[in-house]
């Protein structure tokens, strides 16, 4: 069996943990992110079906879809399905989401984000994953999930 040694990236970016094996493959797994959630409750509105969704703080508990928090895990707590394919680790760009209003409350985008977002159709200054994208709950968001990134006919997933 492959022994997994785990020590901070060293691009310094945070929630971002590095395993390499004794083959020396690395792939990178998500830590607790130092990206604080919401601290009150807010509405995100998601378009173009005019879905409002009750949004607030979040515990570290439980099971989260991409960052505690994000635009994501709240979306599939309500039953609104946005593509993901790489499962919420910021690996892909499927779940590419345009932030209509409410950007100024948005952590920073990351370089891995960023990165991805290029692989991205119909790319925007308001663009971001939604499975990385967390608001801090001082105003109401906005945001349109492209034609391309809703699932209609979701594959169930092992």
């Amino acid at each position: 069996m492959e022994r997994i040694q785990e020590s901070m990236q060293e691009s310094g970016k945070e929630g971002v943990k590095e395993d390499t094996t004794e083959s020396g493959k690395r792939s990178l797994s998500r830590l607790e992110t130092e990206i604080e959630g919401p601290k009150q409750a807010f509405k995100i509105t998601f378009l173009p079906m005019d879905k409002v969704v009750e949004a607030g703080p979040v515990d570290g508990g439980g099971h989260h879809e991409g960052l505690p928090g994000s635009v994501l895990d709240f979306a599939a707590q309500a039953g609104i399905e946005i593509d993901h394919a790489c499962g919420g680790f910021a690996a892909c760009s499927t779940c590419h989401v345009i932030v209509r209003q409410g950007l100024e409350s948005c952590n920073e985008i990351s370089d891995d984000e960023d990165e991805m977002l290029d692989e991205a159709p119909g790319l925007t200054m308001k663009s971001r994953l939604a499975c990385q994208c967390v608001a801090d709950g001082s105003v109401d968001l906005v945001v349109e999930i492209p034609a391309w990134n809703r699932n209609l006919a979701r594959e169930e997933h092992s």
